[in-house]
């Protein structure tokens, strides 16, 4: 009788119309979207659209914007999924943001109006809270950030460049926005001193930015840095609103 009754129990175990015994514990997969966003005059512009676990469940969510590098321009989102946030989503993290990386069109560079263009649609259309924008960016997205920061500097709580290559001219429009540049020490595609000059000049302004340069690392300083919670943990502690009550009270 037990050896009739195991093996009824084997059978069933193998039988592939069986109930499991033990409900398989499923991760549900990350929302990672393809969208299109029109930009006017017969242009669109690709993105990843990201919305984080519980999102209908919240009337406001903080929004990262991440910018990629040269590397992945074009016309296939997949590019964009190699590095960054979008690698990290693909892979099953999970992000307490609405995450948007858009992709850059072959052979162009980053337009700025283009970039901030999606970012006003986007918050205008999703449960997005204005006091936690940010942007990132690695490369030529790098760069791409400190121009964003540049040209909406009263939209963005903090920002956190990569590797980057320098622009001065953003230097007095950002001295206030809390500022964590990243970069290799022996970068031989972007060099360091690019992003040790833009922490001099924001010093010089006033500003108080950090610098973390990993001494061996070469241009890929993002990994590193995309894989650290503390980046995240960092941008969720500033507000703009608190950086506008700190401005209000320094004048």
């Amino acid at each position: 009788m037990k050896y009739l009754l195991a093996l009824s129990v084997s059978l069933l175990l193998l039988c592939p119309s069986a109930t499991p015994l033990i409900a398989a514990d499923e991760k549900e997969p990350a929302r990672q979207s393809e969208e299109t966003f029109d930009l006017g005059e017969g242009r669109e512009m690709k993105f990843l659209l990201y919305l984080p676990k519980g999102y209908e469940e919240k009337e406001h969510w903080p929004l990262m914007l991440f910018m990629h590098g040269a590397g992945e321009r074009g016309d296939d989102l997949n590019l964009v999924k190699k590095h960054g946030p979008p690698k990290l989503i693909e892979k099953g993290k999970d992000f307490p943001f609405i995450v948007i990386s858009p992709q850059c069109p072959k052979g162009t560079w980053w337009k700025t109006e283009d970039v901030v263009a999606l970012l006003d649609h986007i918050m205008q259309i999703h449960n997005v809270d204005d006091n936690r924008v940010y942007v990132t960016g690695l490369s030529m997205g790098g760069r791409g950030t400190w121009q964003v920061a540049g040209a909406v500097p009263d939209k963005l709580a903090a920002i956190a460049p990569i590797c980057g290559p320098s622009d001065e001219t953003v230097v007095e429009k950002i001295v206030t926005i809390p500022t964590w540049v990243f970069h290799g020490g022996k970068d031989p595609t972007v060099t360091v001193d690019h992003s040790e000059k833009m922490i001099r000049l924001l010093k010089e302004k006033g500003g108080e930015p950090k610098l973390t340069i990993y001494p061996e690392a070469q241009h890929d300083s993002w990994t590193e840095t995309y894989d650290n919670e503390e980046l995240y943990t960092w941008l969720l502690s500033h507000e703009l609103k608190m950086r506008k009550k700190m401005e209000a009270e320094k004048q």
